[in-house]
């Protein structure tokens, strides 16, 4: 299956760094929003992640501005007619997943893979809302996206090995590293991750230590980059949330019950960074 464009749904964090590395391996990418400034704002820190390669000398001017011209800005779900892989990387919500899939089933040409870059919601149910669950993927990347190497590859239930290969050989292509995962709550990364953040969560919630402790204690004692409370906050306090949610609907287990210090912040508006604040203050 030869893939020449790629379209990427979602502008924001995600959305924009997968648009980017595509860009880099040398795909045509739409980068498309609900709205023109959404694409824009994505643009633009495409455009400084760019800028920041040629001050450390790692691309030279020239190549990044053809770079930025190998992406295109849309804000009109009709331009997935002329895309042979759509990326969607939109808001972690099964409703709204499974509404664009079913659109983008309507829109997009009869041979172009319908790929998601759900963090825990199950593929099958995704490509249930459409008439080709052959051609639905899942291809969870890390964030940030240029930076990781990792993308866990999901298979549906009906997923077919020629897309399957081909959606290897394109994660390959942006440098990433291709990691097969069978399609079940959390998948691999989540289903270990957020429990373990939830678990910090409690750990706060219960007064056992201060933020700093915790997260002073896991980079220290386990040897993690970032203390989990500091990672909370970087990944949104609504998206561990969600997972965690997912994965206690998913598996009927009360091991994954969200602490409900997390929901009280979620509701609160505390999402972290995105918002200013969360377990911790980012306001300045």
């Amino acid at each position: 299956m030869k893939v020449e464009k790629i379209m990427v749904i979602g502008a924001g964090q995600m959305g924009s760094g997968i648009a980017q590395v595509c860009a880099e391996a040398g795909y045509s990418v739409l980068l498309n929003d609900l709205k023109a400034e959404f694409v824009e704002r994505g643009l633009g820190v495409i455009g400084k992640n760019l800028a920041r390669q040629v001050e450390k000398g790692r691309l030279t001017t020239t190549q990044k501005e053809e770079i930025l011209g190998r992406i295109a800005a849309s804000s009109d779900i009709q331009d997935s007619r002329g895309a042979d892989l759509v990326i969607e990387a939109a808001i972690e919500n099964m409703e709204v997943k499974t509404k664009l899939f079913a659109q983008l089933d309507e829109l997009a040409p009869d041979h172009a893979i319908l790929a998601t870059n759900t963090s825990s919601l199950p593929i099958t149910e995704i490509a249930a809302a459409t008439r080709r669950p052959e051609k639905v993927i899942g291809m969870h990347f890390m964030n940030p996206v240029p930076v990781m190497k990792l993308v866990e590859i999901i298979r549906g239930l009906a997923t077919a090995d020629e897309v399957y290969q081909t959606i290897e050989s394109i994660t390959e292509r942006i440098g990433k590293v291709p990691v097969e995962v069978e399609d079940f709550p959390g998948f691999v990364s989540n289903r270990i991750l957020m429990p373990m953040i939830n678990e910090a969560i409690f750990t706060l919630y219960e007064g056992v230590a201060s933020k700093e402790a915790i997260d002073e204690v896991m980079k220290l004692g386990m040897n993690h980059p970032m203390g989990p409370l500091t990672l909370a906050d970087f990944i949104g306090l609504d998206t561990c949330l969600y997972i965690m949610e997912t994965l206690h609907e998913g598996f009927g287990d009360d091991k994954y019950r969200p602490c409900p210090l997390l929901r009280k912040y979620v509701k609160a508006g505390w999402l972290g960074r995105k918002s200013g604040r969360g377990f911790y203050s980012y306001e300045s």
